[in-house]
């Protein structure tokens, strides 16, 4: 590959683990895979049922979705563009002015699959699998469309192209299905937050997740799926002492091509390395069964166990202590920040990784016992901050990659820019591993927000803004405008301008001059649940959302925010303020009629008795927005005991698809949530087994 070599020899002590898959489960039950009614339009167009003719089988990277993707010739790149809601075809080789043409689509695209003959594409509301075919004048039109649970997002096809399988994020399913004849085969219900997807030329698949640390398997016995969850330790090389950490921001994993290692991109949340408190990004490396001589997936482990590198490489800081960076020279953060997507370069036996947050791919290699250890050369896509509008120029966001037929060229989809550049990776890695040049860029359109609300996107990405970011955007913990599942510390510390309180990920993120514990406070989520005036914080400390976002500066960042930029926090404050208003979109929510279950839940509600709809008023997203004294609760363990007992009411939009509960985290389910509550919250107590199980059946559905 030219360059130092990274694969530099460092004190580590490698732990082959076993990850045995755990909490087997079994799932016949299907979705209505009856196609919506199509419109006037769409009846015009040719049906077909036919299964395209394949000349080969499909390769792993070919058989895997994303943002974007080429077609097998390679001379066409397509584009899922949630925000237009079209799916944009690029000619190649890519040049400006490029004449892109788009497809409407009956709703926001996640991902898109290119196959012979077709063109696969997920929708999210309603939950979608779009077949389109070009026509006589090379113009893509729908063929079919088979209903899918909401949210439909992750797209992976088999190597004989007969089969898709597709995950549904909200409502957390993997949903197989027949292209030839058009329908679901069956439907599994998962963890939360379903997104990447994989499938093995023998018909398994895995699945990574938004939230959390494990790993989804799924296969198939006597034609029904059989899910089990495969333990993945987030970055192991830098958990402390071993300790698994939560993960997040699961959003794409990959096989290399003999299918022997599977490779999931997140960040670990609790991770150490300087100005941690955050976590670090990390690629995390399971020897799949069969290719490797294992019975069972195995995760390949680097432990550190103290010491320096015999050498340090001009690439990457191999050192891994709790006050000592995995970094290159000028970044603090590591390789990538926030993890988008994700694509294997056979060719250099490297990982591309896009990172969201700082507007680069990098390049990584595969071999690495840990890859983020491990770096050829980053790409820099974007270009330098821009004081209030976050990172400017072309190429803001990354969040999806895919390569020529020759693995020469890189092809990048930026989401808050809408962009398409094209890095050339042909020549070897410089010594310098940051790569500025400009690349080939092509725009496909401008953003449809106001102007403040575009700038806000760019910042809510962006995690290289000095005062917004702190090293992370808004993205890292709100993926999606919803939530990393993680329960953060809320600490005291001494700055330099005196006491000052962050947030942290775990408690040996801490340094020996923290004051406190902290208070544990869950990971809210926006998307939805932002539109009201105010107030905002647990505790409702905020009068507006402006006011709370300025907070957030102080709150999500390493030491207190400086006097001296009142002025432009506010101003960004306004600016994200306006975005996840108006560019956040809530999740799918089924309209149907309640069932006899759901409906008693609803009038125990609302009823005198349980007084849940006092403050939860359903007339105003379930919350009167006030705060009221709670009887205290026993401290969540490692933590500081609550001082003040005050907490607004929380909406309860959407609230089935959140968890954990309370603001501390303590409760995983709705079910024990009601269980536990007493007479705390509300009423319950008198509540009978079967009165509490239609209670939390009407909760679900809001």
């Amino acid at each position: 590959m030219g360059g130092p070599d990274p694969r530099v020899s460092f004190s580590l002590a490698i732990a082959i683990t076993l990850a045995s898959p755990v909490a087997c489960s079994s799932s016949k039950d299907t979705p209505d895979a009856s196609a919506p009614a199509p419109s006037a339009s769409q009846a015009a167009l040719p049906q077909t049922s036919a299964a395209p003719a394949q000349p080969s089988p499909l390769s792993p990277a070919e058989r895997k979705g994303g943002a974007i993707t080429r077609s097998r010739q390679g001379d066409v790149l397509f584009v899922a563009d949630e925000d237009h809601k079209v799916l944009r075809k690029i000619p190649l080789p890519l040049a400006p002015g490029a004449a892109v043409a788009e497809v409407p689509l009956p709703g926001a695209p996640a991902e898109v699959l290119s196959i012979d003959g077709a063109v696969l594409v997920t929708i999210r509301d309603p939950g979608l699998l779009l077949v389109l075919r070009p026509d006589a004048s090379g113009s893509f039109v729908e063929t079919n469309r088979v209903a899918l649970p909401a949210d439909a997002w992750g797209l992976a096809a088999t190597a004989d192209a007969r089969h898709a399988f597709v995950t549904s994020a909200w409502t957390h399913r993997v949903s197989k299905v027949d292209l030839a004849a058009g329908k679901v085969v069956w439907s599994a219900d998962v963890a939360r937050e379903p997104r990447g997807v994989v499938a093995l030329g023998n018909g398994e698949v895995f699945v990574s997740h938004l939230v959390g640390a494990d790993v989804t398997h799924v296969r198939e016995e006597a034609g029904a799926p059989v899910v089990s969850t495969i333990s993945v330790m987030p970055s192991p090389a830098r958990a402390p002492s071993g300790k698994k950490v939560h993960a997040s921001l699961g959003y794409s994993l990959v096989t290399s091509p003999d299918e022997g290692r599977l490779f999931v991109a997140r960040h670990a949340v609790g991770a150490l390395a300087r100005r941690s408190w955050y976590g670090q990004p990390t690629v995390d490396v399971v020897l799949l069964p069969g290719k490797n001589g294992h019975a069972a997936p195995t995760q390949l482990a680097a432990i550190h166990v103290g010491g320096l590198p015999a050498q340090k490489s001009r690439v990457a800081d191999l050192t891994m202590t709790a006050d000592t960076p995995v970094s290159i020279p000028g970044r603090d953060r590591g390789p990538f920040t926030q993890p988008r997507a994700m694509v294997y370069r056979a060719k250099s036996d490297t990982l591309l990784v896009a990172g969201e947050g700082d507007d680069v791919v990098a390049e990584l290699d595969a071999v690495a016992l840990d890859p983020t250890l491990a770096i050829v050369r980053i790409f820099q896509v974007g270009q330098k901050y821009d004081p209030g509008y976050g990172a400017a120029g072309e190429c803001g966001a990354p969040s999806g990659i895919t390569l020529s037929p020759d693995e020469d060229t890189a092809y990048v989809f930026c989401r808050s820019t809408y962009d398409v550049v094209a890095l050339d990776l042909a020549p070897k890695a410089p010594i310098d591993p940051v790569v500025r040049e400009r690349k080939t860029r092509v725009h496909l359109a401008d953003d449809k927000l106001s102007g403040d609300a575009q700038k806000g996107r760019r910042l809510f990405y962006n995690a290289t803004d000095p005062i917004l970011s702190g090293g992370l955007g808004c993205a890292g913990c709100h993926p999606d405008g919803r939530d990393d599942g993680h329960v953060w510390r809320e600490a005291t510390f001494d700055t330099v301008d005196g006491l000052g309180t962050n947030f942290v990920g775990a408690h040996e993120n801490i340094p020996d001059l923290a004051k406190s514990k902290g208070f544990p406070r869950r990971t809210p989520m926006l998307a939805g649940l932002v539109n009201a005036a105010g107030p905002y914080g647990w505790h409702g400390e905020s009068p507006d959302l402006g006011a709370r976002v300025t907070a957030g500066m102080s709150l999500h960042r390493w030491g207190r925010m400086p006097q001296n930029i009142g002025g432009a926090a506010v101003g960004r404050a306004a600016l994200v303020a306006a975005f996840v208003r108006e560019g956040l979109v809530p999740p799918p929510r089924e309209n149907r009629e309640l069932t006899e279950k759901e409906k008693r839940g609803r009038e125990l509600f609302n009823s005198d008795a349980t007084k849940c709809a006092r403050c939860h008023v359903p007339e105003t997203s379930y919350t009167d927005r006030t705060p009221y004294p709670l009887k205290r609760l026993p401290p969540v363990s490692g933590f500081d005991d609550e001082t003040k007992q005050e907490f607004k009411t929380p909406s309860l939009r959407f609230v089935a698809g959140r968890p954990p509960y309370f603001h501390d985290g303590r409760v995983s389910t709705l079910e024990k949530l009601i269980e536990m509550n007493g007479d705390r919250m509300g009423n319950t107590s008198q509540l009978s087994a079967e009165d509490r199980e239609a209670l939390v059946a009407f909760l679900k559905t809001l």
